[in-house]
């Protein structure tokens, strides 16, 4: 692509204006004839960066794909994959990942796409039962190269490059400066672009403040500090609680729900769609408060979250720096509250600008004001934002004003509205059909 119509492209589809500084670089380079080690912090804008050389290295649509991007994480495939349909206008983008339907997929590949982006295990797997053809592939890109190593990827990653005998240019990104490369990745004169440095530093609009407990479950300490964050605001605002566990995500989340606290829950150990519906109903405020393990601390497309609290302190510093960057992103400010046990300490790396000092007394409606409304129809059923949008205001006399953000996955979506309007919604939705057929619409607020 003309770098002139990849900037028109993603200020039309992306409504992205000004490119940053990491992002002009990474363009600029792309016609240089090496490979590139992008160093480079959550946050900074990094998959649109390395999106920008790939269109600008991409030929017209050949038939065949071109381009493969291989991330650690399911949630991190689809993020890529949203942001590269987006600013590749005219390329076929399709997105290979555990927890999604194999079928799906395969009838995905029947139209062969330009770019390919996947996690290793699945993209792997489509390879050997020949779903797809990988000698054709001229551009890789590894995202998050250090995360797939410490997950355990290395086996599958070299036998994946066995495969991708034709790749002219790699572009690996990663979050620290690795001290050696595993053998079977071989780059060709490698460019490093760090700016892990000299990126805007959250850590300025980050308040960490400690919270001491009275025991050492800290439960009734996490309700009132929910309480205390939220006493001054109509709704309550977006906060992650992360623990080490998925044990106490599970007894955290139960507690909460019982004390009336709108709260969702994300570990390793659900269904992807169980996770997809977490993050859906995280952002789009029907359950603003969200107990996860280390897994939501990165590749997780989670928008303005208030405030971060470590109901157990992190086991790493760079556990520790992810879970932060949840928060105070681009230009937002961000609380930080760590809450200590009477026999515990703060782990070296944590670095605190005073005690929070929570009142008992005050408290906070917690409860839904938002509910997220299923739909069992998506994508694959030829269902848009729009058509969701239309049929809640034409069909069931619901304002505009009182729906809130619309998910579409492929087969089934979700839209928040607001409290007061579902139990008509459902009743009328009952009744009609949305897209030619007849759905289940029901309500995931309890």
């Amino acid at each position: 692509m003309k770098e002139k119509d990849i900037l028109e492209g993603i200020k039309h589809k992306l409504g992205i204006e000004q490119l940053n500084d990491m992002q002009k670089k990474m363009l600029s380079v792309s016609s240089e004839n090496r490979d590139i080690i992008l160093l480079s912090p959550t946050g900074s804008g990094k998959t649109l960066a390395f999106t920008l050389p790939v269109l600008k290295m991409l030929k017209p649509s050949t038939g065949r794909i071109q381009c493969v991007v291989v991330a650690p994480s399911r949630e991190l495939v689809i993020q890529i994959a949203d942001v590269m349909r987006g600013a590749g206008q005219g390329y076929r983008v399709i997105a290979l990942y555990g927890g999604h339907s194999v079928q799906d997929e395969v009838n995905s590949l029947k139209v062969v796409p330009d770019i390919i982006v996947a996690t290793p295990g699945r993209l792997l797997d489509h390879s050997v039962r020949h779903n797809l053809e990988l000698l054709p592939v001229r551009i890789l890109v590894l995202d998050e190269f250090d995360k797939s190593l410490e997950l355990g990827f290395e086996e599958e990653m070299e036998k994946i490059m066995k495969r991708l005998k034709n790749v002219s240019r790699i572009i690996l990104t990663s979050a620290t400066k690795a001290d050696l490369l595993p053998e079977f990745l071989s780059l060709k004169n490698p460019m490093t672009i760090n700016i892990s440095g000299s990126v805007d530093n959250p850590r300025s609009r980050m308040r960490i403040r400690k919270v001491e407990t009275d025991s050492n479950d800290k439960l009734e300490s996490l309700l009132i500090l929910l309480n205390n964050i939220n006493s001054s605001s109509e709704v309550p605002e977006k906060s992650i609680v992360f623990v080490n566990h998925r044990e106490s995500a599970e007894r955290i989340y139960e507690f909460l729900r019982k004390k009336r606290v709108a709260c969702g829950l994300y570990h390793g150990a659900l269904e992807q769609k169980d996770r997809e519906m977490a993050v859906a109903m995280f952002n789009n405020s029907s359950r603003p408060v969200l107990v996860a393990t280390d897994l939501a601390a990165r590749g997780l497309d989670i928008e303005n979250v208030a405030s971060v609290i470590h109901y157990h302190q992190p086991l790493t510093k760079e556990a520790y720096l992810h879970r932060n960057g949840r928060t105070a992103r681009v230009d937002a400010e961000g609380d930080i509250y760590i809450l200590v046990g009477p026999e515990e300490n703060l782990k070296e790396f944590v670095e605190v600008d005073g005690d929070f000092e929570a009142d008992s007394n005050l408290k906070a409606d917690l409860a839904n004001k938002l509910m997220t409304i299923y739909i069992s129809g998506g994508k694959r059923e030829k269902i848009s934002r729009g058509d969701i949008l239309g049929f809640l205001v034409k069909e069931c006399d619901v304002p505009a004003s009182d729906i809130g953000k619309i998910d579409v996955f492929d087969h089934y979506s979700l839209v928040a509205v607001r409290e007061k309007m579902v139990p008509d919604l459902l009743n009328k939705a009952d009744s009609k059909k949305l897209k030619g057929e007849k759905r289940k619409f029901r309500c995931l607020n309890k």
